[in-house]
């Protein structure tokens, strides 16, 4: 009778589908962010444009949320789908968060090392992309899984070592002749260095399923 129960619940739901989607709007907002930290007269539409993608992924967030709460057997466990369906949500959170500092401070031109960050930022949200589709064959695709997400640890040094490099410069050049725009600037790359930190959340969540389905 339980058998028979549990077949006429519903299963997996639209959960790998919805994780795409998310993916691809990490991608599109890493991108937006690329073409903002070009700067000029363009980057309010860029600005735009990343906070549209923020809001699509917050819809889909609330589609995998409603999902869990409704599907009886998922892919893999609850907690592991919110986790990482968060952590996803956290990082174009973070994109956004960037795009609006550029917004209130009306900045249009941006250091080197900003878009070097940007540059860290769409191989990480590409890495990602590719990664998450691996996970509905997740035995098949360890090796590739594993494999991207050291790749995503070793970006996020990368963007450690560019944070540094960035705010020495940001220093030299302008910060004993314009303190405010030392702080804006300061800003821009503590938000920038956490959108990848943000993916490497992703990555330890993917690593965490591993860990846990094989």
């Amino acid at each position: 009778m339980l058998n028979w129960f549990q077949a006429l619940l519903p299963k997996e739901g639209r959960f790998f589908d919805l994780f795409e989607s998310h993916a691809a709007t990490l991608c599109a907002g890493a991108r937006s962010l690329h073409s903002l930290l070009q700067g000029g007269p363009d980057t309010p539409s860029h600005c735009a444009a990343v906070a549209k993608y923020e809001n699509d992924a917050d819809e889909i967030t609330r589609e995998v949320m409603l999902n869990v709460r409704r599907t009886f057997i998922t892919p893999f466990d609850r907690a592991d789908i919110i986790d990482l369906t968060t952590s996803m949500d956290d990082a174009i959170d973070q994109m956004h968060k960037t795009a609006k500092v550029t917004a209130l401070f009306e900045q249009r031109t941006f250091q080197p090392d900003m878009l070097k960050l940007a540059d860290v930022i769409v191989r990480t949200a590409d890495l990602t992309a590719e990664a998450v589709p691996l996970l509905r064959s997740m035995r098949a695709n360890a090796a590739r899984l594993n494999a991207i997400t050291e790749q995503v640890k070793q970006l996020e040094e990368e963007s450690d070592q560019l944070y540094d490099s960035g705010i020495a410069a940001l220093y030299r050049d302008v910060g004993k002749t314009d303190p405010m725009a030392y702080i804006v600037g300061a800003d821009i790359y503590d938000h920038l260095e956490k959108v990848v930190d943000r993916f490497e959340d992703v990555a330890n969540r993917i690593s965490g399923v591993l860990i846990e389905h094989l």
